[in-house]
C-alpha cells in the first residue's frame, strides 16, 4: 500500500566514494519486498516530487529499511547530510518487485551492476534457491559484497581489473563457468541489454529491474516509459511506466 509518512534516521555512513548507506526506522519495512523502492522527499520546498531509491535491506524485526544510494544531484546530496534522529518524509512502498516463486529451488544468478547492486541484498536474503551472486563495479570499492557473501557465492567483475574478473558481469560468468536456470538483474541499461541477450540466447528466463531510469517514482512525470511487447490496457499503446508497472519486468516483455 502506498502512503506518505515520516521516517527517522537510525544510521548513515559513506561506504564507497559518493555511495551512502542509510538506515531508516519506518512502519513501511513490514510491507517491503525485494525489488521495491521508496521515495524520499528533500526538504527543499521547490522540489515537489520524491527521489526514488531502491530498498536494499529490511531488518529482522521489520522495523527499519536500509537504502544505499549514489550522490548524484541536489536531492541526494541533501540526504547524505542526514544524521541519527533526523526526520525524513518518505513515500512507499512503491513498485513491483522480483517474483520469488519463479526462482524457488532453482539455480539463480543474482546480477547487480553499480548502484543496481543494493536491491540484490534483500533478494539474496529472501530467495530460497542456489544463488550465484555476480556483481559489477568500476574499481576496487566492492560495496555490499561482504553483506551479499552471507547468502551466496559472490563473483566480482571490475572495469579496471583491480578485483575479481577484469570486465563486466558476463565476463565473470564466463570466466567462472557459471550456469543458471533463472536470472534476476538490476543495473545500468547497457548491462541489462547484455543480460537480456545472454538469457535469450540460452533460453533462460530473466527478470530485470529498470530502476535506473526512474525520475519521480510515482508515475507523474512520464520520464520512465519503456516499450513493451504487449499493449497497455489503459493507454492502448506498447509502453509501460517503469515506476508503476515495474521496476521489475520479464526481460522478454520489454524492448530495451
Amino acid at each position: 500500500m502506498k502512503e506518505k509518512n515520516m521516517a527517522r534516521v537510525l544510521f548513515q555512513q559513506e561506504i564507497a566514494p559518493r555511495i551512502c548507506d542509510l538506515w531508516l526506522e519506518t512502519t513501511m519495512a513490514a510491507q517491503a519486498l525485494p525489488g521495491q523502492f521508496i521515495g524520499l522527499y528533500p526538504e527543499n520546498a521547490a522540489t515537489l516530487l520524491p527521489r526514488p531509491i531502491s530498498i536494499c535491506e529490511v531488518n529482522a524485526e521489520k522495523t527499519a529499511l536500509r537504502i544505499v544510494y549514489r550522490i548524484a544531484g541536489q536531492g541526494t546530496a541533501e540526504f547524505s547530510g542526514l544524521k541519527k534522529g533526523d526526520p525524513v518524509d518518505i513515500l512507499g512502498v512503491l513498485g513491483n518487485g522480483f517474483p520469488l516463486e519463479a526462482g524457488r529451488g532453482k539455480r539463480c544468478f543474482l546480477i547487480g551492476g553499480g548502484i543496481g547492486i543494493p536491491p540484490m541484498l534483500q533478494l539474496a536474503k529472501t530467495l530460497e534457491a542456489e544463488k550465484s551472486i555476480v556483481l559489477g563495479y568500476r574499481d576496487s570499492h566492492l560495496f555490499l559484497s561482504e553483506d551479499l557473501a552471507k547468502y551466496g557465492k559472490v563473483y566480482a567483475a571490475t572495469e579496471d581489473g583491480s578485483q575479481g574478473t577484469r570486465g563486466n558481469v558476463l565476463d565473470a560468468i564466463g570466466e567462472n563457468a557459471l550456469e543458471a536456470d533463472l536470472i534476476y538483474a538490476c543495473g545500468p541499461m547497457p548491462m541489462l541489454r547484455a543480460v537480456k541477450r545472454y538469457a535469450a540466447q540460452r533460453g533462460i528466463k530473466a527478470y530485470i529491474s529498470l530502476e535506473e531510469h526512474m525520475a519521480c517514482g510515482v508515475g507523474a512525470c512520464l520520464g520512465c516509459v519503456v516499450k513493451t511487447r504487449d499493449v497497455d490496457p489503459h493507454s492502448h499503446v506498447h509502453n509501460a511506466r517503469i515506476c508503476t508497472d515495474g521496476p521489475v519486468f520479464d526481460a522478454e516483455e520489454v524492448d530495451i
